[in-house]
């Protein structure tokens, strides 16, 4: 058989601890959820709504599930998997993303990189959109700050949380995947992006002669 050798592709960093804020979060709202009653945190908020009780919600979570829908005009299937669903007074639903970071500053949506929170949470509007539901423009990010401020770690960290509006957009999402297919179609490849850390790295492999072998 032929062996390759060659440099394994770069890979993120496992956020071991955010996921498990993300899972003690979920399990705090649905607490509330089981109850049907809006937690204390969405109270202080004035937030008219409560978790959404739903049959699939455990598959929309699912990073292997989430939820799903067929673009017509490019036959993509688009896929995404919340953090959370609320659902207001009017029936309309609310999607919530959840973030954990530690912080100085008061967290906030301000940041330029944060765009890509955004068009996250209106990608999960159109999902669910397309999956007959109503959804209001209004999502919520639940963001979570670690205190940097203590004297000691004593085994635990301490954070503050605030739940931050944003009036979402999916007016884009059909023409980013029309896009998408046009790009994937096309004799050469896209111009790489300055700041793109995959494009480097391929870039860099392509320069090493890779040898073949039989063993």
């Amino acid at each position: 058989m032929d062996r390759r050798l060659g440099i394994e592709r770069p890979e993120g960093p496992p956020f071991t601890l955010n996921n498990t804020v993300d899972l003690l979060m979920k399990r705090e709202f649905d607490i509330a959820r089981r109850e049907q009653k809006a937690t204390i945190l969405m109270q202080q908020y004035s937030i008219d709504a409560v978790p959404l009780e739903h049959p699939d919600l455990a598959d929309w979570r699912d990073p292997w599930k989430g939820i799903t829908a067929l673009h017509e005009p490019t036959q993509f299937i688009f896929f995404g998997a919340v953090d959370d669903v609320w659902v207001n007074t009017d029936g309309e639903l609310l999607i919530v993303d959840y973030k954990a970071t530690s912080s100085q500053e008061e967290v906030s949506l301000r940041h330029a990189w944060k765009d890509s929170y955004k068009r996250q949470i209106e990608m999960y509007q159109w999902l669910f959109r397309h999956n007959g539901f109503v959804v209001s423009d209004m999502a919520y990010f639940v963001y979570v700050n670690a205190d940097k401020g203590r004297e000691s770690f004593d085994g635990r960290l301490e954070f503050t949380t605030r739940i931050l509006p944003y009036k979402g957009n999916d007016d884009w999402v059909d023409d980013a995947l029309a896009e998408a297919k046009i790009c994937l179609f096309k004799e050469t490849l896209p111009q790489a992006a300055a700041n793109c850390e995959w494009c480097a790295y391929r870039k860099e492999a392509a320069t090493i002669e890779v040898p073949n072998s039989k063993l």
